[in-house]
């Protein structure tokens, strides 16, 4: 029982909760514990948000493929983590990305119902779900406005620091020369020589698809030392 609430107080929703609160939410709430292997499908593309998803051991790889950007992004969340939030309410329920166990992953996983239930308990829950919403929309308006000012590196960096999770790692980018260019606004052969400097001051490792981002916090300082 302590790992367990060890491992609830370490999660995004539930931070700041009086260990007596969630003793008496534990004792109430129905919190489904899954297992998953190497490579399985945690959820897929298209599939109804109908639970909020945690990922509680382990690591959980989720792809992307921005149809509009021409972009696939891949990255991976180690717990405790979770899954989408945004898509939980709202016009459009359904995950727009598959999500799949690395290695054995551990997930939590509540009802929508149970959920509401939850987030009456206590005012800190609400506050930690505005928090998190309000937070990538903000991220997601702010940068995509970047896109086509500052230098091709800051570009690539919006890019990379809106559509990934704050915690992500092992990032990846897909896309084609001539779709990334229309993007950002700028001619392939500056594209390209951008790309050998970065990999050359070590921000990501070029590959025949994309690239891979060597850390996801080194973009965000990047663009910090721009502001």
């Amino acid at each position: 029982m302590e790992s367990i609430y060890n491992m609830l107080m370490s999660l995004p929703m539930f931070q700041g909760i009086s260990r007596s609160r969630l003793s008496e939410l534990v004792g109430k709430t129905h919190f489904h514990f899954l297992k998953f292997d190497a490579g399985e499908t945690i959820s897929e593309v298209g599939e109804q948000c109908s639970h909020i998803r945690f990922v509680v051991s382990g690591r959980a790889r989720i792809e992307t493929s921005f149809s509009l950007l021409q972009v696939t992004v891949g990255q991976t969340l180690t717990a405790p983590a979770v899954i989408g939030p945004e898509y939980l309410y709202g016009l459009d329920t359904c995950y727009p990305f598959s999500v799949k166990a690395v290695g054995q992953c551990g997930v939590m996983q509540l009802t929508k119902a149970e959920y509401l239930k939850v987030l009456t308990k206590d005012h800190i829950f609400i506050i930690n779900l505005l928090n998190i919403l309000s937070r990538n929309s903000q991220k997601a308006t702010t940068h995509l406005l970047n896109l086509k000012t500052g230098s091709i590196a800051e570009r690539l960096a919006y890019i990379i620091v809106t559509l990934t999770n704050t915690m992500a790692t092992d990032i990846s980018l897909t896309f084609k020369q001539k779709d990334l260019c229309a993007i950002i606004g700028c001619q392939r052969p500056t594209l390209v020589t951008t790309l050998e400097e970065l990999q050359q001051q070590g921000y990501i490792t070029i590959t025949p698809s994309g690239f891979n981002v060597s850390s996801r916090q080194s973009f965000t300082k990047m663009l910090a030392a721009e502001t």
